[in-house]
Formats: structure tokens, C-alpha cells, sequence
């Protein structure tokens, strides 16, 4: 029996938006088992310069990403969509090891099953150093802030 993830294709300007937000909630987790049920056991990603393909990879990756990325916190938002397939835009915060704190900014490319799971993921980042000072994203997003957009510096 096939694994579902509502909201399905095609999608809507609504279940668009729910998707996007589901999708920031999971990665704010930091939760690398819980973030790749979202995708397809097959799945297939570009992110920055690395290939990943499938749940294992996914979950590998994330879990090198967050020990690298720490105090990682992200906000999505629907650039467009058009049948099974959302762009969206993105930032995040996080610092490494020495303390250096960065804001990343990128675009995904999103590909859906007819169940709403994953299956292709495209992402482009670029990052920036801040100081600590100039952080703006602290924690997942509170709930009266879901579906607004986040400035972009």
C-alpha cells in the first residue's frame, strides 16, 4: 500500500501554500528520519553541488547537514506552482563550529507523486556571514506567521 502525504497534486493556491508550510515545519525539526517520509523511497535530489538519491541518502545527508548547520532555522515561501510541481524561495540561519553565524537564501524545484510524496527536489543556495546580531529567524515560525512572506534581507 502506497504511503500518502496530503496535500495532493494538483495542487491549489491553497494546498500549495500547506505544502510549503508542512515542508518548513518538518525541516525546522531537525529531524532527518521524520524529513525524508516526505519524499519518495526513490527519490531524487540536487542540492547545491551534491546528488542524493533515495531515503538513506536523504537521511545521511540531513543528519551531516544539522551536525554541520547548528541551531539551523528555516522559512519557506511558495514562489509558484503549476500541477504536481512548487518552486519555492528560501532562508535560513545557522552557525558552525567556530560560531560563525550564516544566512542562507536559495530556490527549490519540487516534483510530487499522486500520493503528495516527493519525488525530485532541486535545490540552488547561496550563503551569507552575519554577525549574531543580525540574525532574523529564531525557532520555527509561530503559527500567526504561516503563509507570510519573509523578507528578503
Amino acid at each position: 500500500m502506497p504511503e500518502d502525504r496530503p496535500p495532493y497534486p494538483p495542487f491549489t493556491l491553497e494546498t500549495a501554500r500547506r505544502k510549503v508550510q508542512a515542508a518548513e515545519d518538518a525541516w525546522n525539526t531537525r529531524d532527518p528520519h521524520r524529513v525524508a517520509l516526505a519524499y519518495t523511497p526513490d527519490s531524487v535530489w540536487r542540492n547545491r553541488d551534491q546528488f542524493v538519491t533515495g531515503r538513506e541518502e536523504i537521511v545521511a545527508f540531513l543528519t551531516e547537514k544539522w551536525e554541520r548547520e547548528r541551531d539551523y532555522a528555516l522559512r519557506k515561501g511558495l514562489w509558484s506552482f503549476h500541477e504536481n510541481r512548487i518552486a519555492v524561495r528560501f532562508q535560513y540561519e545557522c552557525h558552525d563550529a567556530d560560531g560563525q553565524w550564516w544566512r542562507s537564501y536559495g530556490n527549490e524545484l519540487w516534483e510530487f507523486d499522486e500520493h503528495g510524496l516527493m519525488l525530485r527536489r532541486e535545490a540552488s543556495i547561496n550563503d551569507v556571514a552575519i554577525e549574531e546580531s543580525d540574525r532574523r529567524i529564531f525557532g520555527p515560525r509561530p503559527a500567526d506567521e504561516h503563509g507570510a512572506d519573509f523578507p528578503l534581507h
